[in-house]
């Protein structure tokens, strides 16, 4: 069906400021140039439109009338930068009383004449730059710019028409030889700049064609920069929300390791964090929103961050997880989403430690002399979220003189092995651990060994989060 082209009225001289008489004889002279006349009847309901094809169109002379040439309906035409197929729309902003200037008709790529409208001052061009307009032909002599003369920019009307038409090529039309003034226009932001006296159809097409394409570029360009700018900014975001341990005191080594399932991001679902109290004990936590994306992302740095708050407030155990569902459930997006947790303070000499289970994976414990093992989980209570008046009992564990302890979320164990649906599992990680730290790997070494294996057993790239904390002593 075809579309209605929106009719645009014929703007009256006077409005200009410079009242014209229209030419009684269009075929003495220039050929001038045509004015937009409404349409009613059968045409008008099937949203005919008119172009123009003359063979010259002399523009400021006393026999011309204003140009508002409708436009054809060519679909979508938002971007003012649109391609040859489209059809080109040429906004001509000029006031030659003398009639000297001369626009020849101009085909496009297509061998379709361009078509073009005319404007005598800033007021009317910007009533006539409508979203199908691609190029504007400025002449930099309009009246009314501000001259050096007159201690102020000569450039000042191509600055105003950037400003007004941001998206749009400019061409910069300058006296024969001024070619300093042409190229300060292309420094200023114009496409590219042409002499007055040496216009013909070949070099104002080509000059139109690649404005338009150069323009094109520059969008496509700043596009690309601004994309660039926003993901740095993101990176440094999310660098900014993972966590720094405060262990100043403690004789503690710590160690971390994290890979965000989601491609190209820094930050997941996954979250951890480890501080020391005043009174010596040292707290860690590791946990998994359910879900991935920014969401799921931003919802585990809240939690992180509250726990931070709650640790130093001095809660622990039930009273601390039961206040962290608490922050779930009104910071969640929807009522189905829900957060593992584990959480461990550890006794200030480092002995022994209260455990807590919140749905998730028991921590590995591994010492000189004992293979590594799996921490007790019998008593562990729901995840986060999930019932309204769930409990988590703390577990005290023995640590003994000299251990490793490894938090780690279920991305670490639910990884593929081979080509089958068999997962590795918390057996097969133990086993894992204990044959990489038979090979005397630790601290960092060992969590980048284990993620290391535990992808390429998946055959490539997991795409659950992958979150790992290592306390030694």
């Amino acid at each position: 069906m075809p579309v209605p082209v929106p009719r645009q009225r014929a703007i009256p001289a006077a409005e200009g400021g410079q009242a014209r008489a229209a030419s009684t004889t269009p075929s003495a002279g220039p050929v001038r140039r045509t004015t937009a006349h409404d349409t009613t009847g059968p045409t008008a309901a099937k949203g005919t439109s008119t172009s123009i094809s003359t063979t010259t169109r002399a523009l400021g002379t006393t026999d011309v009338t204003e140009n508002t040439t409708d436009t054809m309906a060519t679909g979508d035409t938002s971007s003012p930068t649109a391609g040859p197929t489209t059809g080109l729309t040429l906004l001509v902003i000029e006031d030659d009383p003398t009639g000297s200037l001369t626009v020849p008709e101009v085909p496009d790529a297509a061998g379709k004449p361009i078509r073009v409208r005319t404007a005598r001052n800033l007021t009317e061009a910007e009533r006539l730059l409508t979203h199908d307009v691609n190029c504007i032909l400025l002449d930099l002599a309009l009246p009314g710019s501000r001259t050096d003369r007159d201690g102020g920019d000569e450039l000042e009307t191509l600055r105003h028409v950037l400003r007004l038409a941001p998206r749009h090529a400019v061409l910069a039309l300058t006296a024969s030889g001024d070619a300093e003034r042409g190229a300060e226009a292309v420094r200023v932001g114009a496409q590219d700049y042409l002499f007055r006296d040496e216009l013909d159809g070949r070099l104002l097409g080509r000059a139109i064609r690649y404005a338009v394409e150069r323009k094109r570029g520059d969008v496509a360009q700043r596009k690309l920069t601004e994309s660039r700018l926003r993901a740095q900014e993101n990176v440094r975001l999310e660098r900014g929300l993972l966590p720094t341990p405060l262990l100043d005191g403690s004789s503690l080594r710590f160690a971390s390791g994290y890979r965000p399932g989601r491609s190209r991001a820094l930050l997941g679902g996954d979250f951890y964090d480890t501080v020391r109290t005043p009174d010596g004990t040292v707290h860690a936590m590791i946990g998994d929103v359910c879900g991935h994306g920014p969401d799921a992302a931003a919802l585990g740095v809240q939690l992180r961050i509250a726990w931070r708050a709650l640790t130093f407030a001095g809660l622990c155990g039930d009273e601390l997880l039961s206040t962290l569902q608490r922050v779930l459930e009104h910071e969640r997006s929807d009522e189905e989403i829900f957060a593992t947790l584990c959480t461990v303070d550890i006794a200030p000499d480092g002995r022994r430690a209260g455990l807590c289970l919140a749905g998730h994976p028991s921590p590995l414990i591994a010492s000189p002399g004992r293979q590594a093992t799996l921490l007790p989980y019998e008593n562990s209570g729901p995840a986060l979220g999930l019932l309204p008046k769930a409990r988590w009992p703390r577990m005290q564990v023995e640590l003994g003189p000299s251990w490793n302890l490894m938090l780690y979320t279920d991305g670490l164990i639910e990884g593929r092995i081979g080509q089958g649906n068999q997962r590795l599992g918390q057996e097969g990680m133990v086993e894992m651990i204990r044959r990489q730290q038979a090979q005397g790997l630790h601290g960092e070494e060992l969590l980048e060994a284990a993620m290391n294996e535990v992808r390429d057993l998946n055959g490539g790239e997991l795409t659950d989060d992958v979150a790992v904390l290592l306390l030694d002593r």
